[in-house]
């Protein structure tokens, strides 16, 4: 089954055909970060206007390079949230009318199940992914602990109750004065700091919290960014690359210690990590040492024996962790496949029975 994937949730116009949920014959992305960039942060009127320019141009682009004609596309997908309404209108406009005209299966797609996804657009038939399996994704907006025990069977844990991880990433990275997107920039000062440099706050929450809070620990940067410029009138190299380093290191390690206390608790085969932030070098470094070591830290920070030894798994093409199609057409193939249910029109797409949770 191939099927065509749009994804217009924020701020990348993109398209991708996907055989059978695992086989990217195309991916398309035409990208908005250089328009961003001058503003340090996506404005949602001006990329609503960008994926009215390139929705057609980079579907027919994903198109030519799957080599495929109308004939040969089963079905659409598309992102129906959450994301930018602005932005989200225009691909789900592209693709009911393109459904519609070309009397193909409308399949809309929570945002986030097509984060969770990506991890099997590069699964390797001689390694399968085994179910029940804990996903943490982490990205701009969205910060969740989801368990899943089967396809399309969703369990939401936990969420962030205020800022996501991606989120605190972009502002720091701002208060820094670094580049937008934070989080790479970020992730490159951070190399050359040192994360013991500031003791910023491990949030955990109650003491069987699975939510997530960023807040406390981008406010506790601010206050050191704050005095260090009350002292010294200016934010040296060595101070950019050691509060990186330390917020970094913080942010981090409070994801890896909650996905392995979950994993523990629900004893998982998996435990996936999905979305931009998943593509950090440090979250997928702690994630694998903790599960090495046997451990993780509780809510008070001591350390708790790990009973379960779990698959680590993210996508090993760091172009599947940011928003992309052909997540969005892997969701769609294998709801699909579980619930046999076609949508033909735009108004399905508001269906409170397609919410993910």
């Amino acid at each position: 089954m191939r099927i065509l994937g749009i994804e217009t949730s924020c701020d990348e116009t993109a398209a991708a055909v996907v055989e059978n949920g695992t086989i990217v014959l195309s991916n398309v992305i035409a990208s908005q970060i250089p328009l961003h960039q001058k503003t340090g942060g996506v404005v949602p009127e001006v990329a609503a206007r960008e994926h009215v320019l390139k929705i057609i141009p980079v579907i027919d682009r994903a198109l030519k390079e799957a080599k495929c004609g109308w004939d040969n596309i089963d079905a659409i997908a598309v992102t129906q949230g959450p994301g930018l309404l602005s932005s989200l209108i225009i691909g789900m406009t592209a693709a009911s009318t393109l459904a519609l005209y070309k009397n193909k299966p409308l399949i809309p797609v929570n945002h986030i199940a097509g984060h969770i996804y990506a991890n099997w657009l590069d699964e390797d038939p001689k390694d399968p992914i085994h179910f029940p399996l804990l996903v943490m994704t982490v990205s701009g907006g969205h910060n969740e602990l989801v368990l899943m025990k089967s396809h399309a069977d969703y369990k939401l844990l936990g969420e962030t109750l205020d800022d996501a991880a991606g989120e605190a990433f972009d502002k720091v990275a701002r208060m820094l004065n670094l580049g937008y997107p934070g989080g790479p920039e970020i992730a490159r000062v951070a190399e050359k700091g040192n994360a013991g440099a500031f003791n910023f706050p491990r949030v955990h929450m109650a003491k069987d919290s699975f939510d997530f809070s960023f807040s406390g620990l981008k406010t506790a940067v601010l206050n050191v960014v704050k005095t260090e410029f009350a002292n010294k009138k200016r934010l040296s190299k060595k101070f950019i690359a050691d509060c990186a380093a330390s917020f970094q290191e913080a942010a981090c390690e409070v994801l890896a210690d909650k996905l392995l206390k979950a994993a523990a608790l629900h004893k998982v085969k998996e435990v996936h990590l999905a979305g931009g932030v998943s593509a950090n070098r440090r979250l997928r470094e702690i994630t694998a040492e903790r599960i090495e070591g046997g451990f993780y830290r509780d809510h008070k920070g001591k350390q708790i024996k790990l009973t379960i030894s779990p698959k680590l798994r993210f996508a090993k093409k760091l172009v599947f962790c940011t928003d992309n199609a052909a997540m969005i057409a892997a969701a769609a193939y294998f709801h699909f496949k579980k619930s046999r249910a076609p949508f033909k029109n735009l108004h399905a797409l508001a269906d409170p029975s397609l919410r993910m949770y």
